[in-house]
């Protein structure tokens, strides 16, 4: 089977064979109904296929490729024999391949009968087989007719002699090409016309030849008449066939572009112009469409704002659309360099602005084979802006599987990072203000981190000093490593250079080219040649505020043109206003030092030198009381103020050095298991006010101090009592709510402003509406009761009763503990 020579005999047999005068399929017929087989087959076997040069009725499975595995085949048996063989029953046959084979499970063969074919050297090189489909036997004569219908098969396969070519039919020749074709002598009449050309123009060989070719066809050849062309065609009588482009008409009226093949032979009616006609509608078409395509293309990736560009195979840069050539400084139609990556230099870099070699950049991995996502790529052109690019690539692959290069796209992400960085940068300062002592000891690190944020080199904080009223500087930071050359340190002038106008101002100053500040002053010009000796062009300037105070400037200073105005004031200015409430809180903080010390100061002052001289009043005017009966009315009247007054100012210092008592612990709290729902009934008793309605338990028990629970109840009761008319009713109600007990005293009085309930518990704070009434007090009872409450770990708290009056509540908890 596996013979060269017979192969090689196959293969010719192969191509010989389809073109042959007996038609193979009708030889198979024929064989089939002789033997009253239901159908045969002629094939060619070659080592590892089987070839189906004629078939009858075999299933379109099989034969569908033409061609089979030879698993399906019984000729390979008739071929290796190299004699007839049959079989009467494929089922019933000893050896297992036979009683197996896929004819037989597959198609329900049982029988067959072949005889080998043979080409003219005698190789056997396939067979002649008839198939059934039932079990029966093949007589010898059955086995003779095959062989003789075989033998009808032997002239096909003879080689063509010399001889052959003389009797070719040349019209059907020319009818079998798939190219138009016409003949034309030298007088430009056409002489032969093939079906190809009848089919392309729409025209019959009689309507066209014998006819001028402007009759029908009229050539259009660069305006010229064709016979001038065909002149010189004759003249010329080229070797080989000359190429043009022109176009034709068709018979319906309209112009085809064609490329013509022309040349020129000699026959026995003298020379012809034999023509060769390719219609280029389809190509034009295409090549416009392409064109289209192209410009579309182009247009659509110039009108994008995200950067693309693609290389071929070989890595050799062949598109970069407008945005990218933006970046690089080019003018949108300037050529691409033949070595782009040449022309990089160090632009490309990673996010810690290393290099990036060419072969790292995302379009060389992506040509690689690697699908890059999101990959970060720095910019850095002379002159211009550094910029960030978030790349994507991934490589071009055809529909055979081929690499044909690779694309990437560059979105620009310079403010999204920024961006991010920014909020980083909001973390780190808030970190700082945490273990600062004050804002000149934080400045470095928060101007630091607001540099590393801008990608700028420096940056200077300026605080308004609150004795003078100038603008300091309290803290810088310096990227540069440049020495003191009076850049940094300075006291701004107000409404000069950049601070000074933002210290004006109150509002921010982008300044994106210092050297082109219209109008300069002398101390500006100064400044101005300072920052140009440090590279400096941009400047920013934000305030530095606490609500409507302004606090403090922060300056900032780039080396390179920026853009993005808008957004690196807003996010300059959320780091302002974290500086500014952290400056406003330590001054806050020093004033509330500075008011504590001035209200402890004022209680020793009570303590120490009111409480000697009233209790002396006091002394003297009970004496005097005691001897009332001895003075006139008048007199009795002014000892009684005497007394009144003297006894409010000891309870006021009394109050006053309670609080100093408890709240530095020289006065401690007698905790023990108190019932408090019977110290708010006593205290509700000795109130001795009708209209308070109750709702107490039996019992609730806290622990704590029942003299100052008592002292807390006596004072809450007194302020519902005083600012509520006296006919109005007052609640008071003490419930369990979980762990806490829960006291509450709601009247229908004068009540207290929404704004003013927080400032109510405040030491010596009255409300304005007390105050128009015109009702007396001395602003401590509140703040006393909040100090007592605090301090067995509860809470106190005020709201508005509508429609008027106040609701006081006085959480305590339930169970004892150290307090």
């Amino acid at each position: 089977m596996r013979d060269p020579v017979r192969l090689a005999a196959v293969g010719a047999v192969r191509r010989r064979w389809p073109a042959a005068p007996p038609p193979m399929d009708a030889i198979a017929r024929l064989a089939a109904r002789l033997l009253n087989a239901p159908m045969a087959a002629i094939t060619l076997v070659d080592d590892v296929q089987e070839h189906f040069a004629g078939v009858h009725k075999l299933p379109p499975e099989l034969t569908g490729d033409g061609r089979a595995s030879l698993t399906y085949s019984v000729c390979k048996y008739i071929v290796s024999l190299d004699q007839p063989v049959w079989s009467a029953d494929l089922l019933a046959e000893q050896d297992a391949e036979l009683r197996e084979h896929p004819l037989a499970r597959q198609f329900g063969v049982r029988a067959f009968a072949g005889v080998p074919l043979r080409d003219a050297g005698g190789l056997p090189v396939g067979s002649l087989t008839v198939l059934d489909i039932v079990a029966r036997p093949w007589p010898v004569e059955h086995l003779s007719t095959l062989a003789e219908v075989a033998a009808l098969l032997h002239d096909a396969d003879q080689p063509a002699g010399p001889e052959a070519v003389d009797g070719l039919n040349t019209g059907a020749l020319l009818d079998s090409v798939q190219e138009a074709f016409l003949a034309v002598d030298p007088d430009g009449v056409v002489v032969g016309f093939n079906q190809a050309a009848q089919r392309l123009f729409g025209y019959t060989a009689e309507q066209v030849c014998g006819r001028h070719l402007d009759a029908s066809l009229m050539p259009g050849y660069d305006g010229q008449p064709i016979d001038l062309a065909l002149g010189r065609l004759f003249e010329a009588a080229p070797r080989r066939p000359v190429l043009r482009s022109l176009t034709m008409r068709h018979r319906d009226g309209h112009r085809l572009p064609v490329r013509a093949s022309l040349s020129v032979i000699r026959s026995a009616a003298g020379a012809l112009a034999c023509v060769f006609l390719t219609d280029l509608t389809e190509q034009n078409a295409a090549e416009q469409l392409v064109d289209r395509h192209s410009s579309f293309l182009t247009a659509l990736l110039d009108s994008l704002s995200v950067g693309v560009v693609a290389c071929d195979e070989t890595g050799r840069v062949v598109l970069l659309n407008h945005a990218l050539r933006e970046v690089r400084g080019w003018p949108k139609d300037a050529p691409l360099p033949a070595d782009y990556p040449a022309t990089l230099g160090s632009l490309l870099r990673y996010p810690d602005l290393r290099p990036m070699p060419w072969q790292q950049t995302p379009l060389m991995r992506a040509l690689h084979g690697e699908h890059v996502v999101d990959a970060d790529v720095i910019a850095i052109v002379p002159g211009h802006r550094t910029r960030r690019f978030s790349a994507t690539a991934q490589p071009i692959v055809g529909a055979d599987g081929r690499r044909l290069g690779a694309v990437a796209v560059a979105h620009e992400v310079t403010a999204l990072r920024r961006v991010e960085r920014f909020r980083i940068c909001h973390q780190e300062v808030e970190q700082q203000f945490r273990v600062a002592k004050s804002a000149a000891d934080a400045a470095p690190d928060i101007l630091r981190a607001v540099t590393s944020a801008l990608g700028w080199p420096c940056a200077e904080l300026f605080l308004l000093d609150e004795v003078t009223g100038l603008l300091r500087s309290a803290g810088h930071y310096d990227a540069t490593g440049h020495h003191d050359d009076g850049f940094f340190g300075h006291t701004p002038v107000r409404g000069q250079g950049i601070t000074g106008r933002v210290w004006d101002s109150g509002q921010p100053i982008w300044v994106p080219d210092i050297a082109g500040l219209e109008q300069p002053t002398p101390y500006e010009l100064d400044r101005i040649r300072i920052c140009l000796g440090r590279g400096i062009r941009t400047v920013l300037a934000v305030p530095v505020r606490d609500g409507g105070t302004l606090l403090g400037v922060l300056t900032c200073y780039a080396n390179t043109p920026e853009f993005h105005e808008d957004l690196l004031t807003v996010l300059l200015d959320g780091v302002a206003a974290q500086i500014g409430v952290y400056v406003a809180l330590r001054r806050s903080e020093q004033f509330a030092r500075q008011l504590t010390r001035a209200q402890d100061d004022f209680i020793d002052l009570v303590g120490h030198e009111l409480r000697t001289p009233l209790t002396s009043i006091a002394a003297n005017v009970g004496l005097l009381a005691d001897e009332a009966t001895a003075f006139d009315p008048d007199h009795r009247h002014m000892i009684e103020v005497i007394g009144r007054n003297t006894s409010t100012l000891q309870r006021i210092v009394d109050t006053l050095l309670d609080l100093a008592g408890l709240d530095s612990g020289q006065i401690p709290l007698n905790v023990q298991d108190v019932d408090l729902s019977r110290v708010v009934s006593d205290a509700i008793t000795a109130a001795s006010r009708p209209g308070i309605d109750t709702d107490l338990p039996d019992q609730l028990h806290v622990g704590g101090d029942p003299a100052r629970l008592r002292q807390v109840v006596d004072d809450l009761l007194a302020n519902a009592i005083t600012y509520s008319p006296p006919d109005s009713r007052i609640t008071v109600t003490l419930q369990d709510h979980g762990g806490l007990a829960e006291l509450t005293i709601a009247d229908h009085g004068i009540g207290i402003p929404d704004a003013e309930h927080e400032r109510a518990l405040d030491r010596f704070y009255r409300g304005s509406n007390v105050r128009h009434h015109g009702i007396s007090g001395s602003g401590l009872g509140l703040s006393l009761a909040q100090t007592i409450v605090r301090h067995h770990r509860g809470t106190i708290t005020l709201d508005d009763n509508q429609p008027t009056g106040t609701i006081v509540r006085v959480r305590l908890p339930q169970h004892r503990s150290r307090l």
